[in-house]
């Protein structure tokens, strides 16, 4: 099972869109096993978003994502990052799919609502950042042998 990271942002959270986001995914059939409320730092924030680092945008992403408290989850599930990638919809909110979270909410890519991990690597790496030491729980849930194969 692949496992990512999403990151609920802060205007979704001022929106009250937090659990929306959170039982889509859930909906989805991706199963939570970490999850934590946060009001986002500069140092956690800047190790985020390293690779962004001297772009003209930089100091903008800092300020945003820690305007407001934030959660930070783990979904897994079977291919849990594209599932995950899917579900939330392109970066672009007037590019996303319609049924799609920034489809249904966004306008603009400064306010999106929600990151979610590129590929396993950045899951790996984003999860260390925001649940360091903190692991994932392991648990069965009573559905899961309906969601998933074998």
């Amino acid at each position: 099972m692949e496992r990512t990271l999403i990151l609920v942002k802060p205007d979704a959270m001022q929106r009250g869109l937090a659990f929306e986001v959170l039982r889509r995914l859930e909906a989805r059939g991706l199963k939570p096993v970490a999850v934590r409320m946060l009001q986002a730092d500069e140092a956690i924030s800047s190790k985020h978003y390293a690779e962004h680092v001297g772009k003209p945008f930089y100091a903008g992403l800092i300020e945003y994502i820690t305007s407001a408290p934030i959660i930070a989850a783990v979904f897994e599930g079977t291919d849990a990052v594209a599932a995950a990638r899917q579900t939330l919809g392109a970066t672009r909110p007037t590019e996303a799919a319609p049924g799609t979270i920034r489809h249904d909410f966004g306008l603009e890519i400064g306010r999106n609502l929600v990151h979610g991990s590129a590929n396993l690597d950045d899951a790996a790496r984003e999860i260390g950042i925001w649940f360091e030491g903190q692991a994932p729980i392991d648990w069965k849930r009573a559905t899961d042998a309906w969601v998933f194969e074998g």
